[in-house]
């Protein structure tokens, strides 16, 4: 991590990561990106659905492999890059047919790594198999809902799961939720733990670093009016009244209730819930 002197009472607080001394390119390859349009937040008929979210700085969407479909194919890693669509780094693999795909790259792997994807592959970091191939207590990433239908699961900056059991043609997984959940040992999933773990003590130091990512200031319901939030109104500083407990500003329950629909589709695959408050 990389602190700095503190010339300002922001610059004292910030605390980022050392990019130098891990990333080996600084531009994207151009034929792997595609521009990116911001929603704001809003969903097709222009409501805001996610709060929170607007400005930012101009990106380039980076086209990375969660398919993985080049079977047995050797791969190496010729670049560490940074992806502002996403937590964990990024890099290029180069196949043994001259292919370039972006893949997001497992914690420690530096340029010249190789990787295979196929169902014999070596139990080793970065490369990819079917979960019934992969041993119990192994650690993965990069990991399929459905067979061949690509990544869907456990992607951010330094997460990862763990192999817990076999059984009855599904994979039994620890996730990083805490939650034991199953899925079909045909999903494929990538051996190791995402990249970037540092990711989680990077301090903003200032406000306008959040502009920088789009992401917009949070106002207190309590510093509303009524017609804005169930917590805002009444003279001066208070709290949230004869409430059940804090809501959220379209009067749902906020804290410590089960949002999880009860009759979810995939209830059957989750055979120990997560624990609340527990990473």
């Amino acid at each position: 991590m990389k602190t700095y002197k503190p010339t300002t009472k922001s610059r004292r607080n910030t605390v980022t990561i050392d990019y130098r001394k891990v990333l080996t390119a600084s531009k994207p390859l151009k034929s792997l990106t595609v521009g990116a349009k911001k929603s704001g937040g809003r969903n097709n008929t222009g409501r805001i659905t996610a709060t929170h979210k607007g400005g930012g700085n101009k990106r380039a969407y980076r086209l990375v492999d969660f398919l993985y479909n080049k079977k047995d194919i050797p791969a190496k890693i010729t670049s560490v890059e940074y992806d502002p669509n996403r937590t964990a780094f990024v890099g290029i693999a180069v196949y043994a047919d001259g292919e370039k795909r972006y893949v997001v790259l497992p914690k420690n792997v530096t340029v010249g790594h190789k990787f295979v994807v196929g169902e014999n592959a070596p139990i080793e970091v970065g490369n990819r198999l079917p979960l019934k191939n992969i041993p119990s207590g192994t650690f993965v990433y990069n990991i399929e809902l459905k067979p061949e239908a690509g990544s869907k699961l456990v992607r951010s900056a330094g997460t990862f799961a763990q192999i817990v059991a076999q059984n009855d043609g599904y994979t039994q997984l620890k996730m990083p939720s805490t939650e034991i959940r199953r899925v079909q040992d045909l999903c494929w999933a990538t051996i190791g733990v995402a990249s970037n773990d540092e990711h989680k003590l990077v301090k903003y130091g200032k406000a306008g670093r959040s502009r920088w990512l789009g992401i917009r200031p949070t106002v207190r319901g309590t510093a509303m009016n009524p017609v804005d939030h169930p917590h805002g109104g009444g003279e001066g500083r208070q709290g949230i009244g004869l409430r059940r407990g804090p809501k959220t500003r379209h009067g749902k329950q906020a804290y410590g209730v089960r949002t999880r629909t009860p009759k979810k589709y995939s209830n059957q695959n989750v055979i120990t819930r997560r624990k609340n408050g527990t990473r």
